[in-house]
């Protein structure tokens, strides 16, 4: 259960801006839409792509593995070689970490960071951290009561993928990170862990998004088109900037792990997976891309 919300300071210097907040999911091109919403005109992104701060207060993994990763990076530039007052000065990834490091213990510290970063030319502010796909309907609650402390609107970002191809995707990038970890012997135990497979779940996020937003204030796309020209106006219009085309189509934070699907595992994926096609092909019907499996 996400706590209480706090009483907050109010930001004059976010007046009348757009948070954009990208909410998943994982392995869906997210790093690459940062990227993207950086390169456009009048969208300030943290340098931080990921909180995790509502993560944090609706006690959601990965909470204290963020906070604890927070006081890490901060470490990490605290030892680096030359002054580390200069170092702070001129270093937007060192005074975002010392932000994010504050958020762990004073909830105005999100608002802290976004007031700092926001320029004259701002219009839209923007994190994305896939992890809060799994939020569930009182971490969103939490989240829109948060934001509504402030005189700015907020609007969500879903990126969905056919679900057999991002969970074994997410499966392989499992396996390249983790020692000892050989995914074509683990993914029977992963796909029982509840936490793993909440990033999974379409149904749960989206049934919760579409609870508490209105629809005009989310954004719901697919990985199979999201690099089209139709997507990614449809995105610049969303975050309120003009549509530029992309400067790079390459992959960014790719799974580097490749590895053919064996049949085996496709058969139990699709097994597991199939409520969330048949959810997803009434919720959305022509949308949904073509290339999607059918498993029903």
């Amino acid at each position: 259960m996400a706590p209480p919300l706090p009483q907050l300071r109010h930001y004059p210097e976010l007046d009348g801006k757009t948070f954009l907040i990208g909410v998943g999911a994982n392995k869906c091109a997210t790093s690459w839409v940062y990227d993207y919403l950086h390169s456009l005109a009048g969208v300030t992104v943290s340098p931080l792509k990921e909180l995790h701060f509502f993560n944090r207060q609706a006690g959601t993994p990965p909470a204290e593995e963020s906070d604890l990763f927070a006081l890490k990076r901060l470490i990490y530039f605290v030892r680096k070689e030359g002054d580390p007052a200069q170092n702070l000065a001129s270093g937007r990834g060192f005074q975002a970490s010392v932000d994010r490091v504050k958020m762990s213990y004073d909830v105005n510290g999100y608002f802290d960071h976004f007031a700092r970063i926001v320029t004259p030319d701002s219009k839209t502010l923007c994190e994305i951290t896939p992890a809060y796909s799994a939020l569930g309907r009182e971490g969103f609650q939490y989240m829109k009561a948060f934001f509504a402390s402030q005189n700015v609107k907020l609007k969500l970002l879903f990126i969905q993928r056919d679900p057999v191809d991002r969970l074994w995707s997410h499966l392989r990038y499992r396996d390249q990170n983790t020692k000892d970890l050989d995914v074509l012997e683990a993914w029977p135990r992963m796909v029982e862990d509840a936490e793993f497979m909440g990033w999974a779940d379409y149904r749960a996020t989206v049934e919760a998004l579409d609870d508490v937003f209105e629809r005009e204030d989310m954004l719901y796309l697919f990985y199979e088109d999201l690099f089209s020209e139709p997507s990614l106006k449809a995105l610049s219009a969303f975050a309120g900037a003009p549509f530029a085309a992309p400067e790079s189509l390459d992959a960014v934070n790719e799974t580097s792990l490749k590895m053919e699907l064996p049949g085996a595992v496709l058969e139990g994926l699709s097994e597991r997976l199939s409520v969330q096609y048949a959810f997803c092909r009434k919720r959305f019907g022509a949308a949904l891309p073509a290339s999607w499996r059918d498993v029903s």
